[in-house]
């Protein structure tokens, strides 16, 4: 019973240390890395649940009865395809956000924007 449900077990783990990397880091590497092993149990959920047993490839043939569903492994290629994207897009930002505040700490960067903005009005109340 409890190593049949072995591929539930282990998504719900990642997806419960993706989700707290997340929430409980303020570096914007460490919370895109938690961004990655979240993605990473949604395609191993996916995966797992189409997955067909006794199935066989799609292939007509007279003896075989069950097939399996190739649609959603060509989603999840599809899905990897754009997570790197995403992953390579969001780390130029990082490198963006360096660039410009000179942390990737998002405390510091909330703290800098937040002394920019009480600099702007006190420069328009004089």
């Amino acid at each position: 019973m409890l190593m049949g449900l072995f591929n539930d077990w282990i998504v719900v783990v990642l997806m419960m240390i993706g989700l707290y990397i997340v929430i409980a880091h303020g570096n914007l590497i460490k919370k895109i890395i938690g961004l990655i092993i979240f993605q990473t149990s949604v395609f191993i959920f996916y995966i797992s649940m189409a997955k067909v047993d006794d199935g066989t490839a799609p292939i007509l043939a007279d003896d075989i009865i069950l097939y399996s569903n190739p649609l959603p492994h060509a989603l999840i290629l599809t899905a990897i395809v754009v997570g790197i994207a995403t992953t390579a897009l969001a780390l130029s930002l990082v490198v963006r956000i360096k660039e410009a505040y000179g942390s990737i700490e998002e405390d510091e960067i909330q703290h800098q924007d937040n002394q920019t903005q009480e600099e702007k009005k006190e420069g328009e109340q004089a």
